[in-house]
């Protein structure tokens, strides 16, 4: 009797694949192929040379279609263009597979809600790629982080063909305002953005200013035409001053000590973000449990993007 590799009968080994093995999937298949309690069954590359060369370097299958690794595997990370996300996604939903989708869940909402739809049919799980809130600075601004009043975030990077598919704000700035939902922990009121092309027919430079209904101002700064890297941010709260590096995983806090203030070093043990992502997402296939970053959260993270590129392109 053919075994069907959806169903978990050990959940210390899941059967695991990758669709799309460019510069950030071949990371996918590398951490999976180190990992315990899972086997790297296979990879899904339309570029036969390069789908080659990965599974030779990781020992695994090189497979002719979408639905035939799904048909092997228990999960599949799909890194493949924003613009395939939906196209790959849904078959492999659709034979059961549980998914990590990287960021941005899809290119628009109405993909989105397709996405969201078909897990839910099908019994699946969808983590959705953010990886900084898997990066040890998310990790201590949540548990530091309970009042913020004021947020600036930036995050800069040398110019990259591969994202040009979408804006940068749905291509840089969606990590900082996926970070930002989840330590605000409020609805959002306004937003205002500006932003400008310099090499693409998206904005590739962009600011926003989110307001939320408590209070909370927030100043996002992306730019993928920048001359260095920088992924930093800045929170101010009552009892506290945070500044945090997620590219260096370093900081410092400062604190009120009655009528002064006391600077501290954050003790940050440092990790490596994806590898503790892809540890995340077996651990939600393995005992069932509400991935992290959901559908639905990648899906709110992508409306604000894009209402934000929405309202850049309208002010251009």
């Amino acid at each position: 009797m053919r075994r069907n590799p959806h169903m978990i009968n050990d959940p210390q080994l899941l059967n695991v694949g990758v669709a799309g093995v460019g510069y950030l999937g071949q990371h996918h298949a590398r951490i999976y192929s180190e990992l315990p309690h899972c086997e790297l069954v296979g990879i899904f590359e339309p570029n036969r040379r390069r789908a080659k060369e990965i599974s030779s370097l990781y020992n695994c299958r090189c497979f002719d279609s979408i639905e035939a690794l799904g048909e092997a595997c228990n999960g599949v990370s799909v890194v493949v263009p924003t613009d395939k996300h939906l196209e790959v996604a849904l078959p492999l939903l659709a034979q059961g597979c549980h998914l990590l989708i990287e960021k941005p869940l899809c290119k628009n909402s109405v993909e989105a809600e397709q996405i969201v739809t078909a897990a839910k049919t099908h019994n699946c799980f969808v983590q959705v790629g953010h990886i900084e809130h898997f990066n040890p600075v998310m990790n201590f601004l949540e548990e530091v982080v309970v009042d913020p009043r004021f947020i600036t975030a930036d995050r800069l990077a040398p110019f990259n063909r591969r994202g040009t598919e979408v804006g940068v704000a749905t291509d840089l700035m969606i990590h900082d305002i996926g970070i930002i939902l989840k330590l605000v922990k409020s609805p959002i009121k306004k937003i205002e953005a500006v932003g400008v092309n310099i090499l693409t027919e998206t904005e590739d430079i962009a600011n926003a200013r989110i307001s939320f209904e408590n209070g909370c101002v927030a100043n996002l700064n992306s730019s993928r035409v920048s001359q260095k890297k920088l992924r930093e941010i800045r929170i101010f709260q009552p009892n506290a001053y945070l500044s945090l590096d997620f590219m260096n995983q370093k900081g410092h806090l400062i604190k009120k000590r009655r009528f002064t203030l006391k600077k501290e070093k954050i003790p940050i043990e440092k990790a490596e973000p994806l590898k503790l992502e892809l540890q995340a997402f077996l651990n939600t296939i393995s005992h069932r449990i509400q991935p992290k970053v959901g559908a639905d959260f990648g899906k709110s993270a992508l409306e604000v993007a894009i209402h934000i590129s929405e309202q850049i392109k309208e002010g251009t």
